[in-house]
């Protein structure tokens, strides 16, 4: 069952924006995109409050830069249960992680919350040990006892060329231990986090300081990396407010954000692009946000 009431309007509305874009020369967007889309009707949401619908939403794919959201979380936990030490470093790694979606940053993270570090090939016992410390975030994923998190892998760093050593390792020979979420998975946790439900109010707010995105196209041009362009943001109507995380590489370009629309209208919108094709394609994720903006005005 969905954490969300299925809107059977807002599905047609998506199928058949799906079938636009893909009639448009992306002859394999159906099996290539996922999408949740949650719309909510109270100014003050509550977690569960939403209507919505979703595209292939349980389908794992792997999430590029989007885990980090995952890793931004569980910092919050383990600093709750005193398996961290809060610190100035260890928030300078956390806001650059989500702010600039640092890959350094990220790594050391990792290392903090399961206690490995990466390195040379082990063998034996340090093996087996590391990759069960390894497995500490999914560990704690699956204690929430969601439906969305069952299948998700969320147990390796991110790389600007690729891992090495043990890290290498670990992904096995054909790739499969790679992280791995669904827009189902995601939308639910950035949900809680939106809504003040995440932990607490504090850890919550802290978050949503983390994720907000500035629409203005001045400090946009300032910063080519701004999750913005090319990104759900773009296609957001002036004057809208936004909190995201972005993904991009080589195969894949999601995106996974909370807005308001200027006239306090709020959705929940996660996009994942599976291809080398919709990875470069920076119409579409700004094109799915601004049809998905105007739902309320269609109905």
């Amino acid at each position: 069952m969905a954490f969300y009431a299925s809107n059977l309007e807002m599905k047609k509305f998506l199928e058949e924006l799906i079938d636009r874009f893909a009639s448009e020369g992306r002859t394999n967007l159906h099996q290539s995109i996922s999408i949740t889309w949650i719309y909510y009707q109270a100014r003050n949401p509550k977690v569960g409050s939403g209507i919505g619908t979703g595209w292939l939403n349980h389908k794992l794919i792997y999430p590029a830069s989007i885990v980090k959201l995952i890793y931004a979380c569980a910092i919050e936990v383990w600093l709750k249960k005193d398996t961290l030490i809060d610190c100035p470093e260890l928030r300078r790694a956390q806001s650059n992680m989500i702010m600039h979606s640092s890959n350094d940053a990220t790594s050391y993270i990792v290392d903090l919350l399961t206690g490995t570090s990466s390195g040379s090939d082990l063998e034996g016992e340090r093996w087996e040990a590391w990759k069960k410390q390894r497995n500490l975030v999914n560990i704690w994923l699956r204690s929430f006892d969601w439906p969305e998190f069952e299948a998700v892998n969320c147990v390796q760093k991110t790389w600007e060329d690729g891992p090495y050593g043990r890290d290498k390792k670990f992904y096995g020979e054909q790739n499969q231990n790679r992280n791995a979420l669904t827009t189902a998975a995601i939308a639910r946790l950035l949900e809680a986090i939106m809504t003040n439900e995440f932990i607490n109010t504090s850890s919550s707010n802290r978050l949503k300081t983390l994720l907000l995105r500035s629409l203005d196209s001045e400090k946009r041009k300032a910063d080519p990396e701004n999750q913005i362009d090319g990104f759900l943001g773009q296609g957001l109507p002036k004057g809208s407010q936004i909190w995201s995380k972005a993904g991009l590489m080589s195969q894949v370009r999601h995106d996974a954000a909370w807005f308001k629309t200027p006239n306090g209208e709020q959705m929940l919108l996660v996009v994942f692009c599976n291809s080398d094709i919709l990875a470069k394609d920076t119409f579409l994720l700004p094109a799915f946000a601004d049809e998905l903006s105007k739902w309320h005005f269609a109905r």
